[in-house]
């Protein structure tokens, strides 16, 4: 008998002893493994744990291991029903495994592990309602409306200056003159009891924070019908949004704290001597979890895990409140409330 006979003898005889039962259970062993994997590692572990279980199929240790001598002697020494393998010997490493790996760690989003992760990131989180004439108003007044609202929106939660405690000049832009006028005349105002519109946007005290990211999350719905009172009729426009940041002390990216404003609002749409009236009732009524409590400033202050205490905390009653639930009630002056997750 021949060398070449004798290597396919021993080698169909080594192949028999493989049943079919092992090499499926090779083959889910491998899949399991690989659907653990991250994502960002899943292609090129399943190359590998491929080629590894062709590899057991094929034999134990492969004929270079078994007769190394032949190699030098027999040219072709694997059967043809294995060519194709031979040729991918022959061509050395996939291009694809001689890469480098990346061994950084992956980087998860901040709202990881949050309802926020599901949440559209910035305006595009902001969808009105479709425009249709209602209370006396034509389609183009309550378009023009709906509009305006959601430019307050992005004014009061997504402008960048205002959100690191600059002059709230978005929103002063947006509002019509009387309401302008009126937001100014409260900004920033300290005096005791006194109303501060400051509270209408979302502004980080300056220096206590910086986004740890781009994207701020959103959810939320607006709605409108029809309103009549004081002689007045017209469109009543609500709005009800969460806004999720992902903020850290300047400087310190760790650790990073998921802050979530909470803005219920109405506004009032009409016309008056044919003037087409939108005039914000009430705005950005609900404040921001995961903020100091015992800081009325109208700022958002956040709270980090070596904050100083809050003050104002221990004096908190009634139940947990979960700060992404859109349809909970909210008590009016309900003060400090603990949340049971940000």
């Amino acid at each position: 008998m021949s060398d070449i006979d004798d290597i396919d003898k021993r080698f169909n005889t080594l192949s028999a002893q493989i049943g079919q039962d092992e090499q499926r259970r090779a083959s889910k062993a491998a899949a399991k493994e690989w659907a653990r994997l991250p994502r960002v590692r899943r292609r090129r572990r399943q190359r590998i744990a491929a080629v590894a279980l062709v590899a057991a199929v094929v034999g134990a240790g492969v004929l270079v291991a078994y007769r190394p001598e032949l190699v030098s002697r027999i040219p072709g020494l694997v059967s043809e029903r294995f060519a194709d393998l031979n040729t991918a010997l022959r061509l050395g490493p996939l291009p694809e495994e001689t890469m480098p790996v990346d061994v950084r760690p992956w980087k998860l989003s901040p709202f990881e592990g949050s309802p926020a992760i599901d949440y559209a990131d910035g305006a595009k989180g902001l969808v009105m309602p479709a425009a249709k004439a209602t209370g006396g108003l034509s389609r183009k007044d309550v378009a023009t409306a709906l509009k305006h609202t959601r430019d307050m929106l992005k004014a009061s939660h997504l402008d960048r200056k205002t959100l690191m405690g600059g002059r709230p000049a978005a929103l002063i832009k947006v509002l019509q003159p009387q309401a302008r006028a009126d937001f100014l005349k409260d900004l920033d105002r300290r005096k005791k009891n006194a109303f501060n519109s400051r509270y209408w946007v979302t502004s980080f005290a300056p220096k206590t924070a910086e986004l740890a990211t781009d994207v701020i999350k959103v959810k939320g719905k607006t709605k409108y019908a029809a309103f009549r009172e004081g002689g007045r009729s017209g469109v009543r426009v609500t709005v009800n949004y969460l806004f999720v940041y992902a903020v850290h002390r300047p400087g310190r990216p760790e650790p990073t704290e998921r802050i979530i404003a909470h803005n219920l609002g109405e506004i009032l749409v009409y016309r008056e001597n044919g003037e087409l009236v939108i005039w914000p009732v009430s705005w950005n009524a609900d404040g921001a979890a995961n903020a100091r409590c015992d800081v009325d400033d109208g700022f958002v202050h956040p709270f980090y895990p070596d904050s100083v205490p809050d003050k104002e905390a221990p004096k908190a009653t009634g139940a947990l409140v979960d700060p992404y639930d859109l349809d909970r009630e909210v008590k009016a002056e309900e003060g400090c409330r603990l949340v049971s997750r940000t």
